[in-house]
């Protein structure tokens, strides 16, 4: 049974007073010290014995208290300021802090013990099946020995080798953006327009319209075509500016086909 408390503000168990506390139902300042360690006086004189978990549950949250209130009762030459006066409610959160470990250990105490006692009423069966019964269901463990268990376990928990498919036989699939760039100057003579969806209506794979585009964008860089969309997602026009014997930058044309260095190549 736990101690009791009674105060001008409180009267019950250590308990009580902790679960009030925690729900701000008594005012943790008014709380009278000289009663209680008054009746935690008179109870250890009643005791026969020392309950050692009674003991430190009241000097912990006493000693807590009296620190508390000590700090409150020195004289001091100003007013408190902010700082003062919040470290005041950080030291009643810590009290809070200490009173909830201190019954959540007394609670994980308790069941461990009921545990116990429920665990003591019963005893494990160590023999075996009766005789008629042992036939019934063979023993899968009847002829394996530890250590092929141990080369089983051993094999099952060995990482496997990661397979890898040789695509070394397939062709690799090519598109020139160069090529491309001399067939729209080819199809789009100089003057004319063409929707793009004309442009690409020979292309048979997704790639071919990527690079036929790309294409169409290198030309408008370099001032060869004028694009023309007039809403979004709508039709998009290609028209051709200059005559055939307007000079290319063949040099970004060809950037467009050399193959992407390899960072580590790169950086020797």
């Amino acid at each position: 049974m736990g101690y009791e408390v009674r105060t001008s503000v409180f009267e019950g168990p250590f308990d009580l007073l902790l679960h009030l506390i925690l729900r701000q139902e008594v005012d943790l300042w008014e709380v009278s010290l000289a009663p209680i360690v008054d009746g935690y006086l008179t109870e250890l004189e009643r005791m026969h014995a020392l309950d050692l978990e009674l003991a430190t549950e009241f000097l912990l949250i006493a000693a807590t208290l009296i620190e508390l209130k000590t700090r409150r009762l020195l004289p001091s030459s100003s007013d408190l300021e902010l700082d003062e006066e919040l470290l005041r409610f950080e030291e009643r959160d810590l009290l809070l802090a200490r009173l909830l470990e201190c019954k959540t250990f007394k609670d994980a105490s308790s069941t461990i013990q009921s545990m116990i006692a429920r665990a003591s009423l019963s005893v494990p069966r160590l023999a075996g099946p009766e005789e008629p019964f042992k036939s019934m269901v063979p023993d899968p463990l009847e002829r394996v020995r530890l250590l092929a268990l141990r080369d089983a376990a051993r094999r099952a928990l060995m990482p496997r080798p990661t397979e890898v498919v040789d695509t070394e036989h397939i062709a690799p699939i090519r598109a020139s953006v160069a090529e491309a760039i001399v067939e729209v100057l080819a199809r789009v003579p100089a003057g004319r327009s063409m929707q793009f969806r004309d442009l690409v209506a020979d292309s048979s794979t997704r790639l071919d319209v990527i690079v036929q585009f790309l294409a169409v964008l290198e030309l408008f860089k370099q001032g060869l075509l004028d694009l023309e969309q007039i809403e979004n997602f709508g039709t998009l026009s290609v028209r051709r500016l200059v005559s055939d014997d307007y000079a290319l930058d063949e040099a970004s044309v060809a950037d467009w086909d050399e193959p992407a260095t390899p960072p580590s190549e790169a950086r020797s």
